[in-house]
């Protein structure tokens, strides 16, 4: 068992929120604990807390200048999603990977963070292939004339969008599509899963594994999802669901492999 020394690579200080005049005390609390989750996860995720390394919450303390009830707030949260636990006569210790929840969306930013983003993202990309044709398959079946039409205007949107280089504004149309045709399925529990796919389009996006601008190829297909949900094709939705997922694999390899020709395959 190993504790983490600033000389072994232990995470900085973070830069704690600035205090906000008024009677906004609790706020303030929040944004302070919000930080302190943010760097310890990443701290954990990228190994700086190696699996079966402790954490000691006077060092958090002295370290960040945060107070004992943040902290224990901070490793509430990080043991809900598995990053730690607390053992008897240890203290809080850092758990391995295979005991972290990868479903939570702050895990799979953090991820998405680290210098093993790409591995990250194929293996999101996996399951989105094993997911998102599917619910594009059951939105043709289930979906109503409105909720098609929306889709469609989705596509539409982005299209537009991607025309004039509001990639900021594609990427929230991007979004909303992909979490409409999940809950158009009909099926709950694909559409919880609406923030894992957030996840890895913000997570391409932020970490430069995206085009430049949107490929032309990658907005029809998405035009092609919405067609054939508004015509009820339920083969021809999840065929074009199954062309963007692939889509978004192939142009994120070859956007790292380009700026990473060491670490190719």
């Amino acid at each position: 068992m190993t504790t983490p020394t600033a000389e072994s690579g232990h995470p900085k200080a973070i830069d704690t929120p600035p205090r906000r005049p008024g009677p906004a005390g609790s706020v303030i609390k929040e944004d302070l604990h919000s930080a302190l989750v943010d760097k310890l996860g990443l701290a954990i995720v990228t190994k700086e807390y190696p699996p079966q390394s402790l954490i000691h919450m006077a060092d958090l303390e002295e370290r960040f200048a945060v107070s004992r009830s943040v902290v224990r707030e901070a490793i509430r949260v990080l043991s809900s999603m598995g990053l730690v636990a607390s053992k008897r006569r240890l203290g809080t210790v850092v758990q391995a990977e295979r005991e972290w929840n990868l479903f939570d969306a702050a895990v799979i930013r953090w991820r998405l963070a680290s210098d093993q983003r790409l591995e990250q993202l194929r293996s999101l990309s996996d399951l989105r292939v094993a997911i998102e044709p599917h619910a594009a398959r059951l939105a043709a079946q289930h979906a109503s004339s409105s909720t098609a039409s929306d889709i469609v205007g989705l596509s539409a949107r982005m299209w537009a969008a991607a025309q004039v280089g509001q990639i900021e504004e594609f990427l929230e149309l991007d979004i909303e599509f992909h979490s409409l045709v999940l809950a158009a399925s009909g099926n709950p529990m694909f559409a919880q899963l609406h923030s894992l796919v957030t996840e890895i389009l913000v997570g391409r996006t932020e970490h430069g594994l995206m085009p430049l601008t949107p490929d032309h190829k990658a907005l029809q297909f998405h035009v092609d999802v919405a067609t054939a949900i508004q015509h009820g094709d339920a083969d021809g939705a999840q065929a074009a669901m199954a062309k963007i997922v692939y889509q978004s694999i192939e142009e994120s390899s070859t956007i790292w492999d380009k700026a990473h020709p060491g670490d190719q395959d």
